[in-house]
């Protein structure tokens, strides 16, 4: 076996002669005539022989040039001619699949077109056109998936004109599931009709938003919904802060004040706790209206919990609910109440709508590299590529 063949990662090549100039020009030929491609017989004629020019990596800062001597091959059963086929090189290409995927990867490090056309002697819509390749093989790899067992939706922003896309992402492989423009129950209805395998979800961890629970209980009927940790604290701290405008409007606007009503009781210093106590005196019907928020979140932020904990927790939780409905935090527990079930099961499982919250930043950063995008496809295309696929491309 050929260790330059190896060293190439084409071991089936024979190594005849190196040249090393500019650039590094490697003449190799097969090490053996395979089977006929059409009957498998063992006995083939070469009948000529012409040269396959590829480019090849780069070692170093030189290029690699294979000049390969390929044979034509006539079956002496059969009759039928065929031609060798290299491991690694795909028929009528002028690079292999190494270098393709070098140039894929060194783009997607960030690399920009211009300078990969010095760098690798291809020019900008070549280079264009095997990244959207690459990124079309990767899909096309993650389209017969299951659907998953643990799955969070969400939605973000796409553009002005075409509004919000919804993103659907499996917690237990942290990994996009798939993308979808709009975020209306008529936009996801066809999609969501012809999705396979939607009774293997069980889990479906969501932000209070009405649209997606009814998607849910009508296209997942075998799933239980959760309630997005994060979103129904923030909820209970937009309810709060508003009703504190209302009540002292010109301490709402101290930027000091603001900042310690916001954060947890028990994440306060002793200096801090005792300023805000100076404070909320002057004002008992805020001090009680605090203190009710700090109970329920402190209610909202318990996880895996066990039924029977659960059970008792439910009744304080209930019993909260029932003094903020004669206050100013009426519309809160009015929509507490509405979403009573997926906010217990928060309390029973961990898992939570965080690794969605954190592809979107991801996202966002790959709208601002690629200037925006227009094409919903083209964008989708590079959100699963990024943030999806998670197999390996075999180099040769």
């Amino acid at each position: 076996m050929s260790h330059a063949g190896l060293i190439l990662g084409l071991p089936e090549l024979e190594v005849e002669r190196v040249d090393r100039n500019d650039a590094i020009a490697v003449y190799a030929k097969p090490r053996k005539r395979p089977c006929c491609l059409h009957c498998q017989h063992p006995r083939v004629r070469i009948k000529a022989t012409y040269q396959r020019t590829l480019k090849h990596t780069r070692q170093g800062n030189q290029l690699i040039t294979l000049y390969l001597r390929a044979p034509k091959y006539h079956c002496l059963r059969c009759g039928r001619y065929f031609r060798h086929r290299f491991k690694g090189v795909r028929p009528r290409y002028r690079a292999s699949e190494a270098f393709r995927l070098e140039v894929f990867e060194t783009h997607d490090g960030g690399v920009t077109q211009a300078k990969l056309t010095r760098t690798h002697g291809i020019s900008a819509a070549t280079t264009e056109r095997w990244y959207h390749g690459h990124c079309q093989r990767r899909v096309s790899e993650m389209s017969n998936r299951p659907c998953p067992k643990v799955l969070g939706i969400d939605e973000h922003f796409f553009t002005r004109k075409r509004g919000f896309a919804t993103t659907f992402v499996d917690l237990r492989r942290n990994k996009v599931f798939d993308l979808r423009l709009g975020r209306s129950e008529a936009s996801l209805d066809s999609y969501l009709r012809r999705l396979p395998g939607k009774d293997n979800v069980k889990l479906i961890v969501m932000d209070l938003s009405e649209t997606y629970r009814n998607i849910a209980r009508q296209y997942f009927p075998g799933a239980t919904i959760v309630a997005d940790r994060f979103h129904v604290v923030r909820l209970v701290n937009q309810h709060f802060l508003n009703a504190w405008k209302d009540v002292h409007p010109e301490g709402r606007r101290n930027r000091g004040l603001l900042s310690l009503m916001r954060r947890h009781g028990w994440h306060l210093e002793p200096e801090q706790r005792e300023k805000l106590q100076r404070y909320l005196s002057d004002y008992p019907a805020l001090a009680a209206l605090y203190g009710a928020k700090q109970r329920l979140t402190s209610l909202l932020l318990l996880k895996n919990q066990r039924k029977k904990d659960a059970r008792e927790k439910l009744s304080e939780f209930l019993e909260l609910i029932g003094q903020l409905k004669h206050s100013p935090l009426r519309r809160l527990a009015k929509t507490l109440t509405s979403w009573l079930e997926p906010i217990v099961m928060m309390w029973r499982v961990s898992k939570s709508n965080g690794p969605t919250e954190g592809f979107h930043n991801k996202m966002e950063m790959m709208t601002r590299r690629a200037y925006g995008f227009r094409n919903f496809e083209n964008y989708r295309l590079r959100v699963l590529t990024h943030c999806g696929w998670d197999g390996i491309i075999n180099r040769v």
